[in-house]
């Protein structure tokens, strides 16, 4: 598939400043990124209530039950918050991680079969003699303890750089489990195919590899690569209605990207991108398109720092059937994304832009009630003013 614009964020106003104006054109200049095609508003429909404070950094959130949340802190501890009674308990026997940079314990997730099983899916920063590792675990929930630990799938990328792990979990329902890894600062690695880094993993839930994933077989290849050419996928998020599984992943200096992910796909980092060098106002890579890799569906300029996705089919906010809901960590707002029937996003509006916070994490209750987590520590839920 060609690499082409789909659709657009358009710049920055005004009234974000003469710093962000340019930085926008210099990207759509050096490029070639064409005219904004989705319109972009922020709106107050919505206001966050202050439900917990002291969670650390709330990477990953999981409900178990109607009123229990699950919450990772990147620091290496596992929270239950009774939301009935507001107490918050520590869950022991997490292993230890390696804290460090943007590496920790990082996404929580229940196994498709948790009601009978008690099983979680941990995604963590494992310590390594030379660094860190991603690594990919699970383990049973027993009162306020983890027990029956068993270490599923370990990355052959091990650094002491402290970036881009990504680490974000999603089930597609069939018996498969979907783990982004970031190129973990070292470009190169998102296109070789003999590295983990870069990549999104697809295993069964055993930790093995599937028979239909796209690159088993092939000489020097992981067999557990789905997709590659990513630079720091930090969400993820399968949509059972549509059976679409959607990403969204860090660029550089502008050039965040919400991906549709398609087995085998190349989503060209870092030879195409829609973002600029740290260093200079530089282009990254040679240009926004290539054949052979597939284009975004939709992309940030500048930067908003997607850290947390969900597709929304809850009962509490018809309003948002369907929708796309971006966490913003640089941006500190919540994105809604609306799609139309072939996947194609036509609009963007930002909520929540008053609130000042780094929202890193989300998750859904079984009522369809939002929840967002900050990196201040503090957990939300959204409500309609």
């Amino acid at each position: 598939m060609i690499r082409r614009a789909v659709s657009q964020a358009p710049p920055p106003t005004a009234a974000r400043g003469t710093a962000a104006l340019l930085l926008w054109a210099l990207v759509a200049a050096g490029c070639g990124a064409s005219p904004p095609a989705v319109p972009v508003t922020e709106v107050d429909d919505y206001h966050a209530r202050l439900v917990q404070e002291g969670l650390g950094i709330p990477w990953g959130m999981a409900f178990i039950a109607p009123r229990r949340l699950l919450v990772s802190d990147r620091a290496g501890t596992l929270r239950l918050i009774d939301l009935e009674r507001g107490t918050v308990v520590e869950i022991a026997g997490v292993p230890r991680v390696a804290a460090f940079g943007q590496g920790g314990l990082l996404d929580v997730a229940l196994a498709p079969d948790f009601a009978a099983t008690g099983r979680l899916y941990f995604s963590y920063a494992k310590p390594h003699r030379r660094g860190a590792v991603l690594a990919l675990s699970r383990a049973r929930l027993a009162e306020n303890r983890l027990v029956e630990w068993e270490e599923l799938f370990v990355s052959n990328h091990a650094s002491r750089d402290p970036r881009h792990f990504g680490g974000r979990l999603a089930f597609d329902g069939e018996g498969h489990l979907y783990l982004t890894h970031g190129d973990r600062g070292d470009r190169g690695a998102a296109q070789d195919l003999g590295d983990h880094a870069g990549k999104v993993l697809r295993l069964a839930l055993d930790g093995s590899v599937p028979p239909d994933n796209p690159f088993l077989g092939v000489a020097g290849a992981r067999p557990e690569i789905w997709s590659l050419g990513h630079r720091n996928p930090q969400g993820i998020a399968f949509d059972p209605a549509t059976g679409r599984l959607w990403l969204v992943e860090h660029g550089p200096r502008g050039g965040d990207e919400l991906n549709l992910v398609e087995r085998g796909g190349n989503y060209g980092w870092p030879g195409v991108s829609y973002g600029m060098e740290y260093h200079a106002p530089i282009p990254v890579g040679e240009g926004t398109e290539r054949p052979g890799m597939v284009s975004p569906r939709h992309w940030w300029i500048p930067s908003i720092a997607p850290s947390s996705l969900l597709v929304y089919r809850g009962a509490r906010h018809p309003e948002l059937a369907g929708a796309l809901l971006v966490g913003a960590l640089a941006g500190r707002h919540l994105a809604e994304l609306r799609l139309d029937g072939g996947g194609r996003v036509v609009a963007e509006r930002r909520h929540l832009g008053e609130l000042g916070e780094r929202i890193r994490s989300l998750a859904v209750d079984g009522e369809g009630g939002i929840w967002l987590g900050a990196d201040s520590g503090r957990l939300y839920r959204l409500e309609r003013r």
